[in-house]
């Protein structure tokens, strides 16, 4: 039980992380708003998701 409220904590802090870098540090980058740019942010988490999953499919 332990152990998965330690990965569960840091899931958390991974996600606070990323949170926060979006809120603050969004700002400091010099993004056009187009429509690819958009279609992109949008993706690539499924894209990158995946990616993962395939390659760990392939390696089973």
């Amino acid at each position: 039980m332990d152990n998965q409220a330690i990965f569960v904590f840091k899931i958390l802090l991974l996600s606070l992380g990323l949170s926060l870098s979006v809120k603050y540090g969004g700002r400091y980058l010099e993004l056009q708003p187009t429509t690819i740019t958009a279609l992109t942010i949008v993706l690539m988490p499924s894209v990158v998701i995946g990616l993962i999953l395939g390659w760990r499919y392939c390696q089973v």
